[in-house]
C-alpha cells in the first residue's frame, strides 16, 4: 500500500496536470476567439466593399436617371399648361355660345328674320351663326386632341419615375445593410490601427508627379488637393466624395462635365491604352466597372476608395483594371 505521503504527491501531480490541461483549453479557446489580423480584417472589408460599391454606383446612376426623367416631365407639363388654358378658354366660349342659344338665341334669330330685308339676309345670318358654332366646336376638338396627346406622353414618364423611385429605395435599403457590416469591420480595424501605426501615408509620392498643362492640370490638381478628405457615398464635394464624385468634381473644375457614376463615365470618355495614359486620365476597375480613380503619374492614382478610408494615393495595379479613359475636350 502506498504511504499517505505518496498519495498526497500523486494527488498534487493530478491537480497540477488537471490545471495545465484546463489552462491549455482556455488558451486554445482564447486563440479561437482572438481578433483576426489587420490584413484579414482589411480583406473582409475589401470583400464587403466590392459588394457594396456596385450598389452605390447603381444608386448614383438611378438617381441621375430619375432626375433626368423628372426634368422631362416638367418640360411636358410646361407644354401642357398653355394647352389646358386654351382648352379652358375655348370651353368657356362654347359654353357661352350654348347659353346664348338656349336663353336668347331663338329671339335673336327671330329678330334677324323679322328685320331681314330679303331672304338672302336671313340665310346669311343663320349661316354665320352655324359657322361660329362649328369653329368653336373645331377649336375645342383640336385643343382636346392636343391635351390628350400630351397626357398620353406624360403617363409612361410618370410610370417610369415611380419605378425608378422604387428601385432607388431598394438600393438605399441594400446600402444601409452593407454599410452596417462595413462599419462593424471598420471599427475593429481602427482599434488595431491605433497600435500599428495607422493607415500610413496618404500621399506617399508627388501628386501629380508632373504637371501636364491645360485642363488636365486643373483636374489633377483639384483631385490631389482632396487627399485626406473623407469618403462619403453619393457625395461630390466639396467636403467629401465617393469615387465617381471625386473624378466628376475634378473634371468639372476644368470645365468638363462627367456623370456621377463610374460605368457612365466609362461610356462618356475616349478610351485609351495604358501606353498612351496621361496624367489626369481616368482608370476604371473591376469587370462591372464599379470603381474609378485618376492617374497622377509614375504608376499612382488618387481615389476615394471606400467608407472609413480617406481620399488617398494608391498604386495603379492594386486592383483589377478594366480600362483607361480620357474625357473629351481635355
Amino acid at each position: 500500500m502506498a504511504s499517505q505521503s505518496t498519495r498526497k504527491k500523486r494527488a498534487l501531480i493530478t491537480l497540477v496536470l488537471s490545471a495545465v490541461a484546463t489552462m491549455g483549453m482556455l488558451l486554445s479557446s482564447e486563440a479561437v476567439r482572438a481578433d483576426p489580423s489587420v490584413s484579414a480584417l482589411e480583406q473582409q472589408i475589401d470583400d464587403a466593399w466590392n459588394k457594396l460599391e456596385p450598389v452605390l454606383e447603381q444608386h448614383n446612376d438611378t438617381k441621375e436617371k430619375l432626375t433626368a426623367e423628372r426634368k422631362r416631365l416638367e418640360g411636358l407639363k410646361k407644354q401642357l399648361d398653355p394647352l389646358e388654358l386654351e382648352l379652358h378658354v375655348a370651353t368657356a366660349r362654347v359654353g357661352e355660345f350654348a347659353a346664348y342659344l338656349y336663353t336668347g338665341g331663338s329671339t335673336t334669330e327671330l329678330n334677324a328674320l323679322l328685320s331681314a330685308k330679303s331672304p338672302t339676309d336671313v340665310t346669311d345670318q343663320l349661316v354665320l351663326l352655324d359657322q361660329f358654332s362649328r369653329i368653336q366646336q373645331d377649336k375645342l376638338s383640336d385643343v382636346i386632341a392636343k391635351r390628350d396627346d400630351l397626357t398620353a406622353k406624360k403617363k409612361p414618364i410618370d410610370d417610369k419615375i415611380t419605378a425608378l423611385a422604387e428601385a432607388e429605395k431598394k438600393l438605399n435599403d441594400q446600402a444601409k445593410t452593407l454599410n452596417g457590416q462595413i462599419k462593424t469591420l471598420q471599427d475593429q480595424v481602427q482599434k488595431l490601427y491605433a497600435t500599428t501605426g495607422g493607415l500610413g501615408s496618404l500621399r506617399p509620392a508627388p501628386c501629380p508627379s508632373t504637371y501636364p498643362g491645360g485642363k488636365a492640370a486643373t483636374a489633377v490638381q483639384y483631385a490631389c488637393r482632396q487627399i485626406s478628405k473623407p469618403y462619403v457615398w453619393g457625395a461630390d464635394g466639396p467636403g467629401s466624395f465617393d469615387c465617381s464624385g471625386l473624378t466628376m468634381a475634378a473634371w468639372k473644375a476644368a470645365g468638363i462635365s462627367l456623370p456621377h457614376n463610374a460605368k457612365s463615365q466609362w461610356n462618356s470618355v475616349q478610351h485609351v491604352s495604358r501606353a498612351n495614359l496621361r496624367i489626369g486620365d481616368l482608370v476604371f476597375y473591376y469587370s462591372d466597372i464599379h470603381h474609378v480613380g485618376m492617374f497622377v503619374g509614375n504608376g499612382w492614382i488618387v481615389h476615394a476608395s471606400r467608407a472609413g478610408v480617406p481620399i488617398m494615393m494608391r498604386k495603379i495595379d492594386a486592383a483589377p483594371i478594366y480600362g483607361y479613359g480620357r474625357p473629351y475636350g481635355s
